[in-house]
C-alpha cells in the first residue's frame, strides 16, 4: 500500500526545519518549535500538519516579520537550503504575519516558491493587495526562474485545489488574463501546464471566454500551444460546449451507426465493465470524432447524475467502420457514494449523446445459501 501522502510532513521534516532555523538564527527555540509542532501531529491530516507546523513558527520565529522574513531567506540559502514540503509552513507563516507588509513578504514568496511552491501563500496577498500583486506578477511573468513564472499562473488560479478560492476572480478573470497570454508560449513545460489548467478554471464560469480565446489563440499555433490549449479545453470538450467543439473542428454531428455493447449487465461495486462500441460511416468525407462516455450514477432519492468519462479521439475514414472497446472499472472512491440500482451509460459524439445502455450494480453479492 501506498505511503500516504500526509506523512510527507512528519518529525523528520519537523527536526530538519528546527535544525536550520536554528543554523541561521543561533537564538531560535528550536526545543518549543519541536514540542509545539509534534502535539499530536500523527493525528492529523495533510494541510492540518502544515498549519501546526505554522503555528509553531508563529510562536517561536521572531515577531518583527521583516526580522522573520530575514530568517526564513537565509533558510533558503546554500547547498543544504530547506525546499519540498517543509517550505508549506513557511509559506503559511508568510501569508499570517506579513499580509499587511507586503513589499516585504512579496520577496520572500519568490525566494520560496524557487524551492517548493508559494501557489498558496500568495492567494491572501492577492485578496488583500490585488492592485500590488497583479503589479508583481507582471514583473515575474519574465522572471529566469520557471517556478516563479509558474507562480504567476498557479497562484492566481481561481480555484486552485486546496487554495484559498479567488472569489473576486471566480467572477471576473480580466486581470489574470494579460499574464496568462504572455505565458502560454513559455518555454517551460511546467508553467504552460499552469496556464492550461488556469484556463480551464475560468471555463467552469466562463465558458464563453475560454471558447473565446481558443477561437483567437488556436489559428497558426505551435504544437505546444495547441497541447496547452488542448487541456484547458477538456472540461468544455466533455461538456460538449458547442463553440469550443467548433474550434477544434468538432462541431458537426456524428453520420453514421453507433451499436453500444455492455458486459455485465449485472456487477457488483469493485467490478468493471466491457464497453465496446461499433462505429459505421454514412459520411463521404473523413469525420474527426471527440468520444466520450457519461455514466449516470443513482443517489440517495433515487435520481441520478451524470459523471463523463474521456473515451476515444479518432479520424474515421469515409464510409468506414471503426469497433472500439475499454474497461470502465466501478470502484469506490472518496469522492463518490455508490447506491444499488440501474444505471445508465451514454455514448456521447462530438458532445451529442448517440447511445446508451443500462446496467444493475450491487453493492455486495448476494449471499451463498449454506449447502448450495
Amino acid at each position: 500500500m501506498a505511503e500516504p501522502l500526509k506523512n510527507l510532513i512528519n518529525a523528520q521534516t519537523v527536526e530538519t526545519a528546527a535544525r536550520k532555523l536554528q543554523a541561521v538564527w543561533p537564538g531560535f527555540d528550536a526545543h518549543s518549535f519541536q514540542r509545539l509542532a509534534l502535539q499530536d501531529l500523527d493525528a492529523l491530516e495533510f494541510k492540518a500538519r502544515a498549519l501546526r507546523l505554522c503555528t509553531a513558527l508563529q510562536a517561536t520565529l521572531s515577531a518583527d516579520f521583516d526580522t522573520a522574513a530575514g530568517h526564513i531567506e537565509a533558510c533558503l540559502q546554500g547547498s543544504d537550503a530547506l525546499q519540498g514540503w517543509v517550505l508549506w509552513p513557511f509559506g503559511e507563516f508568510v501569508a499570517r504575519t506579513g499580509l499587511q507588509q507586503p513589499e516585504r513578504a512579496l520577496p520572500v514568496l519568490h525566494a520560496l516558491t524557487q524551492r517548493f511552491t508559494a501557489e498558496f501563500a500568495i492567494r491572501p496577498f492577492i485578496v488583500q493587495h490585488p492592485e500590488l500583486v497583479f503589479r508583481q506578477l507582471a514583473r515575474w511573468v519574465r522572471d529566469p526562474n520557471e517556478h516563479v513564472r509558474r507562480l504567476v499562473s498557479e497562484g492566481s488560479r481561481p480555484r486552485l485545489p486546496w487554495g484559498l478560492r479567488l472569489q473576486a476572480l471566480v467572477l471576473d478573470p480580466s486581470p489574470a488574463l494579460p499574464l496568462l497570454e504572455a505565458l502560454q508560449d513559455d518555454p517551460s513545460e511546467v508553467v504552460r501546464r499552469s496556464v492550461a489548467n488556469h484556463l480551464n478554471d475560468i471555463a467552469k464560469d466562463h465558458p464563453d471566454l475560454v471558447s473565446s480565446w481558443l477561437h483567437t489563440h488556436l489559428p497558426s499555433a505551435s504544437p505546444e500551444r495547441r497541447a496547452l490549449l488542448r487541456h484547458a479545453s477538456r472540461s468544455l470538450i466533455k461538456q460538449g460546449h458547442g463553440a469550443t467543439l467548433l474550434a477544434w473542428g468538432l462541431g458537426q454531428a456524428f453520420q453514421g451507426r453507433v451499436r453500444l455493447a455492455l458486459a455485465p449487465r449485472r456487477i457488483v461495486l469493485g467490478e468493471s465493465l466491457a464497453l465496446t462500441l461499433d462505429l459505421a460511416s454514412t459520411a463521404a468525407q473523413p469525420q474527426r470524432l471527440e468520444i466520450d462516455y457519461a455514466v449516470h450514477h443513482v443517489k440517495a432519492d433515487g435520481s441520478t447524475t451524470a459523471k463523463v468519462f474521456k473515451g476515444w479521439r479518432v479520424e474515421l475514414p469515409a464510409h468506414g467502420r471503426l469497433h472500439l472497446a475499454k474497461r470502465h472499472a466501478v470502484r469506490p472512491i472518496t469522492t463518490r457514494r455508490y447506491y444499488p440500482g440501474r444505471h445508465v451509460l451514454d455514448i456521447r459524439i462530438n458532445g451529442q449523446i448517440v447511445a446508451d445502455a443500462a446496467f444493475s450494480l450491487a453493492l455486495a453479492s448476494p449471499a451463498v445459501p449454506p449447502g448450495a
